[in-house]
């Protein structure tokens, strides 16, 4: 169905090889993980799949990219789109019509497709992907998993027998995603497409693949049954490095799996108590130094009866919630729950529609966004976008004057967040986890006294959110108070103090992370699921565990 044969790509002729000789063929019907570190080609390799690469990316492409018979050199993306499906991670951006009907039928407009073919491929997709109910709602109505199942159902009924998908749950909530992975399984298995994924929370798809495509970060790549892959990788989901450091008797690709194989473990750990061990390794957790100033009165952010509304809808309403110094609280609930809404609220940039809230007993509902940032810094979901130069260095030296700091200071700080960056370097030609650091950098820059991040880990791998955790649990550790909205409940599970779920614009729990992340249906981590009803997070917690001695 697709075939690579010893492709190689670059962006430009002098530049190095993103994709090197990958020589592979992938048969109908088969779902397929694309894994890798970072900025190792995921994104490239499902471009040259429908051509985008390199005829809208530019660069020289070698070798010869086929699927269905049809090479990409010789036919455009607009002549594969009755083949080859494209869904990105934000499918909102992507819709162009109004309403989930008219949105599954834009495609087949385009393509001159009969007005009978039309109405069967509309009914037939409705039912297949669980849509029917909200056949005539607005597209900006839907919760983020439905909007991804219509964006899936929009290349669908054009007639695609290829899906291609980039990171398609970053964005979800935990239920969401698994709607969105379970509709991708049953058009694999009921109807026989070929689906293609990149993603980094591999916890979410491993279960699902057929085969795995791993991309070595130099340009190779190389293609393998699930299990053969993850026996060998370097990034496996927690359960998979559970079953490593616990020397557990294979390799689980679903939690059933893992239970079964961590039985004897389960036993070994019951007299443990999980809240005496580290749930991050210690290089993790230093610190870094000077974010913050020195200050005997720091107690935090705390939120009295705030309310956020957008016109007649109620956004956040009436939270009374703490972000303590010295603690990293993590916000979670499904998508639309008010969480972003509520950091964008402390920041001063969305006014409030009633409540307070107030920084080391200091009261700032009431000032501007401007005067508010002296305390109170965000790093919004698309990092990137506060970034403008056109370098690393120059984004430092703005930030520097900026925040009234010292010269060099941001760079100080980048260089400790992310060692090695090129200060010449465009921000657009960083890392996902880079551009993170970048920005990080310039917030920290002015000192604030609390930290807010909305969906940071969103593109990064495991070793790219082992070094966030490190960098949060280092302002914390001086002191900060850091929020984190997020739903990669992994990264919850490492980083967290505190774990808050709103839904509904409401608190609806509150307290340590191994109270509510440990009894969670939703929310719980993988180690905590294999290892229920023992509460505990990580695998790294379970190892220093068995490290130790006799327990208590």
């Amino acid at each position: 169905m697709i075939r690579f044969g010893h492709v190689s790509f670059r962006y430009s002729p002098d530049g190095p090889d993103v994709l090197r000789d990958v020589d592979l063929v992938i048969d109908e019907g088969q779902f397929v993980l694309v894994t890798g570190p970072t900025g190792s080609g995921k994104s490239t390799l499902l471009g040259a799949v429908n051509g985008h690469v390199p005829h809208f990316t530019g660069g020289v492409l070698a070798g010869r990219v086929e699927v269905a018979g049809l090479d990409t050199e010789h036919n455009p993306p607009r002549d594969l789109a009755h083949i080859i499906g494209v869904v990105g991670q934000d499918p909102l951006a992507g819709f162009v019509t109004d309403t989930v009907e008219e949105e599954l039928v834009y495609g087949m407009e385009q393509l001159g497709v009969a007005p009978a073919v039309m109405r069967t491929r509309v009914e037939e997709t409705l039912d297949i992907l669980g849509l029917a109910a909200v056949r005539r709602r607005s597209l900006r109505t839907l919760s983020g998993g439905q909007q991804q199942r219509v964006a899936i159902g929009s290349v669908l009924t054009a007639g695609a027998r290829v899906l291609v998908l980039d990171e398609p749950t970053s964005a979800l909530d935990p239920v969401s995603a698994e709607e969105v992975l379970a509709a991708l399984l049953r058009l694999v298995s009921d109807i026989g497409l070929t689906v293609m994924v990149a993603e980094h929370r591999l916890e979410r798809v491993v279960g699902y693949a057929d085969q795995v495509i791993a991309l070595d970060g130099s340009g190779g790549a190389a293609l393998s049954a699930t299990r053969e892959a993850m026996a060998v990788s370097p990034l496996v989901p927690p359960m998979i490095d559970l079953a490593r450091r616990a020397n557990l008797p294979g390799v689980p690709l679903n939690i059933r799996e893992a239970r079964a194989m961590a039985q004897d473990l389960a036993r070994r750990l019951l007299p443990r108590d999980p809240e005496r061990y580290d749930r991050m390794a210690p290089e993790r957790a230093r610190s870094v130094p000077g974010v913050l100033e020195p200050s005997p009165s720091l107690t935090g952010l705390v939120t009295t009866n705030l309310r956020v509304t957008y016109g007649n809808l109620v956004a956040v309403d009436d939270v009374s919630v703490a972000f303590p110094a010295g603690r990293i609280t993590v916000l979670m609930g499904r998508n639309g729950s008010g969480k972003s809404s509520l950091l964008w609220a402390l920041t001063g940039v969305t006014p409030l529609a009633g409540g307070s809230f107030a920084v080391d007993g200091t009261s700032l509902g009431k000032l501007s966004s401007d005067k508010v940032r002296r305390w109170v810094r965000l790093v919004p979901q698309s990092a990137a976008d506060l970034l403008y130069l056109p370098s690393a260095g120059s984004e430092c030296d703005a930030a520097d004057r900026e925040n009234d700091a010292e010269p060099g200071r941001t760079s100080a700080l980048l260089e400790a967040l992310a060692p090695g960056v090129d200060p010449a370097a465009h921000p657009r030609d960083l890392s996902e986890g880079q551009k993170l650091a970048l920005v990080l950098a310039i917030q920290l820059a002015a000192k604030p006294r609390i930290v807010l991040l909305d969906e940071p880990t969103r593109g990064l791998d495991y070793p790219a959110k082992a070094s966030l955790a490190r960098i949060l649990a280092g302002v914390a550790a001086e002191g900060g108070a850091v929020g984190v909205v997020t739903h990669d409940v992994e990264f919850a599970a490492a980083v967290a103090d505190r774990v808050v779920v709103m839904s509904g614009g409401e608190v609806i729990q509150a307290g340590a992370v191994s109270e509510v992340l440990g009894t969670s249906a939703l929310f719980a981590s993988q180690v905590t699921k294999v290892l229920y009803p023992q509460r505990w997070l990580t695998p790294y917690q379970v190892e220093r565990a068995l490290e130790d001695g006799d327990p208590l």
